[in-house]
């Protein structure tokens, strides 16, 4: 998806983004088995969000998009099973070897 070994993102309230101009999406199955919707600039095609305007009551906003991406702090790390041996994660990070289940999820 990023063309590269990390995605780095942070998650929001739907109620906490507006979303304005033209996007393309892309859609996947994620590693849950739903539908991820990617969506990208109609205009450069960089990554910029996840998930379905009008639709999803959350997002994830991906740190290369913010003006300021150095503002992005990582605070958990996923499918760290499958990174390569020469990854070295940061000090303080949540790890988690797959997805974690969602607090909701029995």
């Amino acid at each position: 998806m990023s063309g590269s070994g990390f995605i780095p993102f942070m998650a929001f309230a739907g109620s906490a983004v507006h979303f304005s101009g033209d996007t393309r999406q892309f859609v996947a199955k994620s590693a849950r088995g739903t539908d991820a919707v990617r969506n990208f600039c109609a205009v450069c095609g960089a990554l910029v969000f996840g998930g379905v305007v009008g639709q999803d009551q959350s997002f994830t906003l991906y740190a290369g998009s913010l003006d300021d991406p150095s503002l992005f702090e990582p605070r958990i790390a996923i499918f760290t099973r499958d990174r390569p041996a020469w990854v070295v994660l940061p000090a303080g990070l949540k790890i988690f070897e797959t997805l974690p289940r969602r607090p909701d999820s029995a």
